[in-house]
């Protein structure tokens, strides 16, 4: 038991030594830990400065409703009968459009088709800087010169001079869009990042339309073969009880067709559109600078043990 009681004694008393020599070391090399939590520092304060300001335009925005949702129930209702006659009617698919539009907006097909053509490459692919006071964008001119409108950037296969939709695909989704769905409202936070406010809020804008256009053309023209479709069937059944359950289905197909002429908001509708934003979204220049002065206090005492344990120990 004493034995027991000393050896622990002792182990605190080599803890307490060591501490001890620890921040006697520290102490005696605390001029050369200054010295190199002041040049992290220094490096992390010209490092944030020289990193441009990144700017965010949000669009919060609604689903919307189910407009069609008495036309989907009459197929339903009418499904069974208008079966019997052979007729497979069209429309009867319960999926929303809003959670079709969040997977097509994240792929290559809508980019090359809808977002692409309707912005500029460079502010894409090439750009380095915005003057807030100019309104001006600025080039890599390694990679894209402005005077000449020309491409000028090094590459190797499988990218091209220009780059191709896929190459901007990627940048777009990794470093511009961002998507966020609240569980409990259902509301949709579209957001783009770019170093100009003003292109960040079109880009958030075109998103929003071209979602919106791509889905009214698209339920348009199904609705439009579903009324062509009921036409021809009409004109081949000779049950007068078929007929009447048709001439239904095409009215409200009619109707449906209306109202996707009239909505422009036809998919989402805004809550808070996107805005021409004053304040940066990135970087955070203090916290840079707190990282790198931290930094340079690790690696300041990591520098006095190491001379004085390793170095000091093969100078002995």
């Amino acid at each position: 038991m004493e034995e027991s009681t000393r050896k622990k004694s002792l182990d605190s008393n080599y803890t307490e030594i060591d501490l001890g020599e620890v921040l006697k070391i520290f102490k005696q090399s605390k001029l050369r830990i200054i010295s190199i939590v002041v040049l992290f520092s220094v490096l992390a304060l010209i490092y944030s400065l020289f990193l441009p300001n990144i700017y965010q335009s949000k669009a919060l925005l609604s689903p919307v409703g189910e407009e069609t949702g008495g036309i989907n129930n009459a197929f339903q209702n009418y499904g069974g009968i208008a079966s019997l006659a052979g007729i497979s009617l069209l429309g009867q698919s319960s999926d929303k459009n809003y959670i079709k539009a969040l997977d097509k907006l994240v792929s290559l097909s809508f980019f090359s088709d809808h977002i692409l053509p309707n912005i500029f490459l460079p502010d894409l692919m090439a750009v380095r800087s915005w003057d807030p006071y100019t309104n001006e964008i600025f080039y890599d001119e390694k990679i894209y010169n402005k005077q000449s409108q020309k491409w000028v950037r090094d590459f190797e296969y499988p990218r091209n001079q220009i780059p191709s939709a896929q190459e901007s695909f990627e940048v777009f989704i990794e470093r511009h869009l961002e998507i966020d769905e609240d569980d409990d409202t259902g509301f949709i936070t579209i957001s783009i990042k770019h170093h100009s406010p003003l292109v960040a809020k079109e880009w958030t804008e075109l998103i929003v339309s071209e979602l919106n256009y791509f889905f009214r053309v698209k339920d348009k023209a199904e609705a439009q073969a579903a009324i062509d479709y009921l036409n021809l069937q009409i004109a081949l059944t000779s049950f007068a009880e078929i007929k009447e359950v048709i001439a239904q289905l095409m009215q409200q197909k009619t109707q449906q067709l209306t109202l996707i002429e009239v909505s422009d908001y036809y998919v989402f509708e805004y809550i808070d559109p996107p805005a021409l934003m004053e304040e940066k979204y990135e970087p955070n220049r203090f916290l840079i600078f707190f990282l790198g002065t931290v930094l340079g206090l690790i690696l300041g005492m990591f520098n006095a043990l190491f001379r004085y344990y390793v170095m000091g120990k093969k100078s002995k």
